[in-house]
């Protein structure tokens, strides 16, 4: 049996050395430093692209929502870490049983709901049997091996599964572990009631969220009075408002635009690791795309190096799982780039002068299409290019599995799965993959679980199932006067919580 126990701490001040960027020029003007103290009265405005269709985390998938919500106003009994190390939230130790079947987890005294109602073991009960009984709630498929969720006394919750899951924990630090209110009529898709250390004042679609401090929070209080999360989805526009003052963090910084920030002398900027996935998706259950070695030439034409450089942030990625997560191998050896190798493949696929389109959502910009349309080019691929509206790549895409080539950032940790599921817009449908993950969940030692993940994803990557372009990372601007922004897997979580804003003096 092992034991978590919650740690109380700040999030580590941000460094207050500039990241110097390849997509740089010019000598950077030094950022003023502030030699304020933390004003506990202060307002954080933050910059982001994404902003969520709707509020309600209990039904709506997406990192907009997750990336803001959790943590900030919802909490669960665990959550994670910006290196995705599992720690205690709502729970203030958890033990698991040698055999991997059991949960058990002390809450937290003097825990409420922002209603003012004080949080119980029930609650956390009936939220977590609503995730198991009802398929509309997300998480539902995570819960499939629970067998039952009980309360023996009102600080106390039990979870007992069929058979181990590997993932099961780290699933109770996303959507599926968050804790409501019993009997609660909120309208989620507008309104909240969570336990954390903010609440939402308002929302004007189309243009900002406003946290404001929960006075009576259980945990240690939040650092500023007021956070305001602006939603400008071009890139251009982003830098420019920060230039003007308009936010002090701006985050998904475009590595092209970051010298504007950086010689500006008002920001620092920061590189931050992430699990995001630039995923080039290859409809496997489409032709010509259904052939191996269709899926390999396209890898193989792609300059993956210079591609990088283009983006301008970021690292090479060969595979399904990112370094942050377990099972993380470098799998190079897998392809290379190789022009020559990929016309031969095409033409032993009966393949020439073949036409195919990529969908992409329209924020991503236009360096990756370029890239790809040129590389395709070399080999006598032809590519389209379809800008789509973020909803309909939803319906297109995600949905219908309309599409030859798609290009998404899948910032989700722990996503290997997917391929995994034949009905995942992947459309990759491999067996022994399936019998790989699945014995990944069920073994209870975490190393011999990540061998095993490490095993399939290799299979995924010989394969061809997509191409990875390349492991993101995420640029921050962050203006001197902030301390504690986090810095590493902000794309799919900001813990607000130990973040101050400096007075002037």
């Amino acid at each position: 049996m092992f034991r978590r126990t919650r740690r109380i701490a700040l999030i580590s001040a941000l460094a207050a050395t500039a990241v110097i960027l390849t997509a740089c020029t010019g000598s950077p003007q030094p950022v003023a430093t502030s030699t304020g103290k933390p004003d506990a009265d202060a307002s954080l405005a933050v910059g982001l692209v994404l902003e969520p269709t709707n509020l309600d985390i209990r039904h709506t998938s997406g990192a907009a929502l997750e990336q803001i919500l959790i943590d900030n106003i919802y909490e669960g009994l665990v959550t994670r870490t910006q290196d995705n190390k599992i720690e205690p939230r709502l729970a203030s130790e958890y033990e698991v049983s040698d055999d991997g079947l059991t949960y058990t987890f002390t809450l937290n005294e003097g825990i409420t709901f922002h209603s003012g109602t004080a949080l119980t073991a029930a609650d956390v009960v009936a939220s977590y049997e609503a995730v198991r009984t009802d398929a509309t709630l997300q998480g539902n498929a995570d819960f499939a091996a629970v067998a039952s969720i009980t309360s023996p006394d009102p600080t106390t919750v039990e979870i007992v599964l069929t058979a181990p899951n590997q993932n099961f924990l780290f699933a109770l630090t996303g959507p599926a572990g968050l804790v409501f209110q019993t009997g609660d009529t909120t309208d989620l898709k507008t309104a909240e009631n969570g336990t954390g250390p903010f609440t939402l004042t308002r929302w004007n679609k189309g243009s900002s969220i406003t946290f404001a401090r929960f006075d009576t929070y259980w945990g240690e209080p939040a650092g500023v009075a007021e956070v305001e999360f602006q939603y400008v989805p071009d890139f251009t526009a982003g830098v420019n408002n920060a230039l003007d003052g308009g936010v002090q963090v701006l985050t998904a910084v475009d590595p092209n635009l970051a010298s504007q920030l950086e010689n500006s002398g008002d920001f620092t900027l920061t590189t931050g690791r992430t699990t995001d996935k630039a995923t080039l998706a290859f409809n496997n259950a489409k032709a010509p795309l259904d052939d191996v070695r269709v899926r390999e030439a396209l890898r193989l034409a792609i300059d993956h190096e210079g591609l990088v450089e283009a983006v301008g942030a970021g690292t090479t990625l060969f595979g399904p799982i990112p370094e942050l997560d377990p099972g993380y191998e470098d799998l190079s050896d897998v392809v290379s780039y190789d022009p020559e190798r990929a016309k031969a493949l095409l033409a032993e696929a009966g393949q020439k002068d073949l036409e195919l389109t990529l969908t992409i959502p329209s924020f991503y910009g236009t360096t990756v299409p370029k890239v790809l349309i040129s590389d395709f080019a070399k080999v006598g691929v032809t590519l389209e290019v379809d800008s789509v509206e973020f909803p309909a790549w939803l319906e297109d895409v995600y949905g219908n599995h309309d599409y030859d080539l798609s290009f998404v950032l899948h910032v989700e940790p722990r996503d290997v799965g997917n391929f995994a599921n034949p009905e995942y817009y992947f459309g990759y449908d491999n067996a022994e993959v399936q019998r790989l993950y699945a014995q990944a969940l069920a073994e209870v030692d975490p190393d011999k679980s990540a061998e095993l993940l490490a095993e399939a994803a290799r299979l995924i990557s010989e394969d061809h199932a997509a191409d990875w372009l390349y492991n993101g990372a995420t640029i921050t601007a962050v203006s001197p006067e902030v301390t504690g922004f986090p810095k590493d897997s902000i794309n799919s979580r900001i813990n607000l919580a130990g973040v101050t804003v400096l007075s002037e003096k």
